[in-house]
């Protein structure tokens, strides 16, 4: 069996970081908007990393730097924050999101009214709209688009800020 030239070698590095960058990225919910560029810009330094590495034919501590960077950003980001996108906040608004969109398709409506995403909420256990405490008494997200989901009733942080738009095309992040 032949071995492989370092050019192969750096070429296998680089697809295989490309693989799963793009795996990493279809596997975030496509609601979570703020993936996309992160996800955009790791590729773009794990690329620039397997091209340093393909390209040096210099010192080894330049090429240690190029590998490193290439695991770096070609597998350990875009793992990681595949596994961190989904906090409970994240995944208890994606829930309601998914619930308040059924809602309102069962009731014939053309969008998710803020009613329909209250009404999802609170039959999750949690509520609409900032905590009412004596530092800040007025309740803010509870009856416009992005409203504030809370997994918790009692509970102020931490929470997500929840939006449809086009009528039933959710948007969930943290707010």
């Amino acid at each position: 069996m032949t071995s492989l030239s370092p050019r192969a070698r750096a070429g296998l590095a680089a697809a295989a970081c490309l693989v799963i960058a793009v795996v990493a990225a279809l596997a975030v919910d496509v609601r979570l908007d703020r993936h996309w560029v992160l996800r955009g810009l790791t590729l773009a330094m794990a690329l620039g990393c397997a091209g340093i590495l393909a390209a040096d034919r210099g010192r080894r501590a330049r090429q240690i730097i190029a590998v490193v960077g290439l695991v770096m950003f070609g597998v350990v980001f875009p793992v990681t924050s595949t596994v961190w996108s989904e906090p409970p906040e994240i995944a208890f608004a994606l829930a309601v999101a998914d619930d308040a969109e059924a809602a309102a398709a069962k009731g014939g409506s053309s969008a998710v009214t803020v009613e329909d995403v209250r009404a999802a909420a609170e039959a999750r256990g949690g509520a609409v709209g900032s905590l009412k405490t004596e530092r800040s008494p007025e309740i803010r997200g509870a009856d416009a688009y992005p409203l504030i989901v809370r997994a918790k009733a009692d509970q102020g942080r931490p929470w997500a800020c929840l939006s449809f738009v086009h009528g039933f095309t959710a948007e969930v992040r943290p707010c």
